[in-house]
């Protein structure tokens, strides 16, 4: 008690600035006690944060794959109807099956390690897609020039792991169009400027036996 006497009038203006805060510090206890009576999250009782307050970066766009810097579509009917390596028998059967439907197929890939795409066209017939002639072009000094052709019937050229893959279907006296004995598909590749044969593989449909070689299609240097 000697402590709140000795706290009286002497001290006035202290004491009732100290009694003031004692009051305001127990007001902001109170405060802060009902809040977490509420549920315990404070201010945030009255609901949450509204999304449109807090300003959002952009989502980052995945860049755009940009188109092949060695792909140029071209004209195979065109090309292969100018080409005097082919011969006349396929350009003169060359015509559209259906409307505007040329019977070609056309490849585009990395044959020849040149600045673009080589072309691989594959020349149909009309009525059971027989394949007549097959041919490969390789941009040169800003046109395609012919690097290949093979013209014996049926013949199918492909692109397989970077080489060219040639089919021929081998038929046997009176075998149906649909039904050969067998086939043939030999593989070249681009070496030293020019096709060069890598390897030779016979299916024999009728026993599964390996057959002979077969004259290889003629490559155009």
């Amino acid at each position: 008690m000697r402590g709140l006497t000795d706290a009286g009038p002497d001290r006035g203006p202290a004491g009732a600035q100290a009694v003031i805060t004692a009051a305001t510090v127990v007001a902001a206890v109170a405060l802060f006690a009902a809040a977490c009576g509420t549920g315990g999250t404070g201010a945030r009782d009255e609901g949450p944060a509204h999304s449109d307050s807090v300003e959002r970066a952009p989502a980052a766009k995945a860049p755009s794959p940009n188109p092949s810097q060695t792909y140029e579509k071209v004209d195979a009917v065109a090309l292969v109807k100018a080409d005097p390596a082919v011969s006349a028998t396929v350009k003169r059967d060359l015509k559209p099956c259906a409307g505007t439907e040329y019977p070609v197929d056309v490849t585009y890939g990395d044959l020849t390690g040149g600045q673009l795409d080589d072309v691989v066209v594959n020349v149909l017939t009309c009525g059971d897609a027989v394949g007549v002639g097959a041919y490969v072009y390789r941009r040169e000094d800003g046109s395609y020039k012919n690097v290949f052709k093979a013209e014996e019937s049926p013949v199918y050229a492909e692109i397989d792991k970077g080489d060219l893959s040639v089919t021929k279907q081998v038929y046997e006296k009176g075998d149906p169009v649909s039904s050969p004995s067998g086939e043939n598909v030999i593989t070249y590749r681009w070496t030293s400027g020019r096709f060069v044969q890598e390897d030779f593989h016979h299916t024999d449909y009728g026993n599964a036996a390996g057959g002979d070689a077969t004259e290889d299609p003629t490559a155009a240097g």
